[in-house]
């Protein structure tokens, strides 16, 4: 049988499954693992099947020589070297489409939660402060006719936009070119959406290009008023520079569901009774990590067993 390590627990009985297929090997450890313990992980590893917690880099891969495929439990893949795995012959594969819509579900749920004020309304409430009702008690933000501003209009993106009619809105989007996805949703540029949008969602893959591509100056073009909502990736926003505005009285609140150097974040944001905070869980309801995970058990499987992979970057 082949081997394949999975560098973290997944569902217990896709693990019994995929014991059938192979000779698996399980890792535990809930933290952050070091390069040395990836390596000792996949050192004997035909198929690796990983989260993005794992980062897979040229050393890595060098010290892995048996490797034919690496299979991330995402979307996204910015914790792999591509290119390094390309140039071994080494097949990289993601979980899209499955978790399109419940991530669209969450980016909701944040921009709600921050536009309403509940983190704050919850805590006054838990803390024993609600003693009588006040006509400005609490005041939050409208959602309904407000203009959203989406930053990356892939799939997510596009089921963001498409909820918006819901609540009859202006939809605008940034994207590197006009996309298919963007339905009832306009293309402008990044400095019109920014001057534009009440509430801005970032949907964008983080790569070289897109590191703190919201910084100081892109947020100081943002309305006073407006709501930043965040689900791409830590690195995308420069959290002290979002810090720092906040501080200083600039946007009605914002929510962020990744962080910069996560699962740490800086403790600034903590401060802050504006801010949503939640620990990177846009995808987790248990229908959509099951598909995730069963997903990336089926690419690995596949190239291993000599066939096309469901899911391939490379």
């Amino acid at each position: 049988m082949q081997s394949i390590t999975l560098t973290r627990p997944i569902f217990p009985d896709q693990i019994e499954s995929l014991k059938s297929h192979c000779d698996l090997t399980l890792g535990s450890k809930q933290a952050t693992y070091s390069e040395a313990e990836v390596i000792a992980l996949l050192n004997n590893a035909e198929g690796a099947i990983i989260t993005l917690r794992e980062s897979i880099n040229a050393a890595v891969l060098d010290a892995c020589p048996r490797l034919k495929v690496v299979s991330n439990i995402a979307v996204g893949y910015n914790n792999i070297d591509v290119a390094a795995c390309t140039a071994r012959g080494i097949v990289v594969t993601n979980t899209p489409d499955v978790l399109t819509q419940t991530t669209a579900d969450f980016a909701w749920a944040l921009l709600m939660a921050a536009a309403r004020r509940l983190p704050e309304a919850e805590r006054y409430l838990r803390d024993g402060k609600w003693q009588h009702w006040t006509l400005n008690q609490l005041v939050g933000k409208d959602v309904h006719g407000a203009t959203l501003g989406i930053v990356g209009m892939g799939r997510i993106g596009g089921a963001i936009a498409t909820r918006a009619a819901g609540f009859g809105m202006k939809v605008i989007y940034h994207n590197r070119r006009p996309s298919a996805e963007a339905g009832i949703a306009t293309l402008c540029s990044m400095d019109d959406l920014l001057a534009q949008a009440d509430f801005a969602v970032l949907v964008l893959p983080y790569n070289a290009e897109t590191h703190h591509i919201i910084n100081a100056a892109r947020i100081a073009q943002m309305k006073p008023d407006a709501v930043l909502v965040n689900i791409a990736r830590g690195g995308v926003v420069d959290d002290a520079a979002l810090i720092a505005a906040m501080k200083q009285g600039h946007l009605h609140s914002a929510a962020l569901d990744v962080f910069e150097g996560e699962p740490a974040l800086n403790p600034d944001f903590l401060t802050l009774p504006n801010v949503v905070l939640t620990p990177h869980i846009a995808s987790s309801s248990e229908a959509t990590r099951r598909a995730m995970a069963q997903l990336a058990i089926n690419n690995c499987l596949a190239v291993l067993a000599g066939k096309p992979a469901l899911n391939r970057v490379n």
